[in-house]
């Protein structure tokens, strides 16, 4: 018994010596609660700073009923610890995947058919807010996303990046942020980069493991970081240049579940993918099938009866990483192995897929 107690406490003070680092690392954010009602203000700080934090922006009962139905779908396929309560949170760790694996894609878009989850991207609050920074009417983009990061899978998390590498159309695309429930930093919130959007230009994006695949060196930026230890209906906004990187999920169980969805004013330039069901390359999945269930038409292709600046997708961003993953994995980098062998396992028939089998086949022999 005493084995097993110097051995919990000694995992203890591992994660507490870890979670005081990541405290100690970071600022703040600045709230902007004091200005919601003031235009010219709002757009001036996040002019000036890249971004705009408020607290409890959205109706925290309004995220938590959709956390319910969201973590409620995961534990029906798993992901949960069975018979605990969906509303916990409390992660099956042997279930871990996450964006780019088959297992993650299967579940993800189980909780993207949910009617709820994509009309709180459409919620008032938020719709309000997006206007007032924007100064017109915007339009929410139709390819919601939500993160699901299980615990101790650290290797995993979202890297240092500028969202216009994966979201493209124009650099006054807005990211609105939110935990779907409380989310202190052990759980792995978001953190930003002030003043970083500056550059006003897409800095280069390398290889990464995380999410998106996409990596911005941190050679090139200062370290002036700022989080918060978020609590639900606390929202984050910033432009698309603004640098930005999730923190790690070191829980020992707990799911990170987060809502971040695209603004942009009507008019302006979309690209064509942003039009789609997020992650559908990965298994074809049509709006058909995400609106199948809903009670309500209101919101299903809404987007149709807006006139719209539409362009192709930039796949350039997405071709450096995967170059520079084939090159890495020939030096024996594990982690690109890792990310070439995702590719494979879900859909060997792609160029990309043949590519990668043939590297990792070379390296076998």
């Amino acid at each position: 018994m005493q084995i097993i107690k110097r051995k919990w406490q000694a995992l203890m003070n591992k994660y507490q010596t870890g979670l005081s680092y990541l405290t100690n690392q970071y600022q703040e954010l600045r709230i902007s609660n004091g200005i919601m009602n003031d235009e010219d203000a709002l757009r001036e700080r996040i002019d000036n700073e890249g971004y705009l934090f408020f607290k409890r922006l959205q109706n925290p009962e309004k995220m938590m009923d959709l956390r319910r139905e969201m973590l409620t779908v995961m534990q029906e396929n798993g992901w949960l610890i069975a018979g605990t309560d969906p509303i916990d949170g409390i992660a099956d760790v042997s279930k871990q995947c996450t964006e780019g694996d088959v297992e993650y894609s299967n579940v993800y878009h189980q909780v993207y058919r949910l009617e709820e989850f994509h009309r709180s991207a459409h919620w008032p609050e938020v719709m309000e807010m997006m206007e007032k920074i924007l100064g017109e009417s915007v339009l929410p983009h139709p390819h919601k996303v939500a993160r699901l990061w299980f615990p101790k899978y650290t290797a995993h998390t979202t890297p240092i990046h500028q969202d216009f590498v994966h979201f493209q159309g124009n650099f006054e695309t807005y990211t609105c942020w939110s935990p779907i429930g409380d989310c202190p930093i052990e759980l792995g919130g978001l953190a930003v980069l002030p003043g970083s959007h500056k550059i006003d230009k897409v800095m280069d994006h390398h290889f990464s493991l995380g999410a998106g695949s996409l990596c911005i060196n941190t050679d090139e930026l200062d370290d002036n970081w700022h989080t918060t230890n978020y609590e639900v209906g606390d929202t984050l906004i910033f432009p698309a240049l603004t640098v930005h990187k999730a923190l790690p999920n070191l829980t020992e169980d707990r799911l990170r579940v987060s809502l971040d969805n695209r603004y942009t004013a009507i008019g302006s330039i979309v690209s064509d993918h942003m039009l789609e069901p997020h992650l559908n390359i990965f298994n074809q999945l049509k709006w058909e099938d995400v609106y199948r269930d809903w009670g309500s038409d209101e919101l299903k292709y809404y987007w149709k009866n807006i006139d719209l600046t539409i362009v192709p997708r930039d796949f350039s961003y997405s071709n450096t990483g995967f170059n520079e993953a084939l090159n890495l994995a020939q030096t024996g980098d594990e982690r690109a192995k890792i990310h070439l062998s995702r590719i494979i396992k879900r859909d060997p028939s792609t160029e990309q897929a043949q590519q990668a089998a043939a590297v990792l086949k070379e390296l076998a022999v």
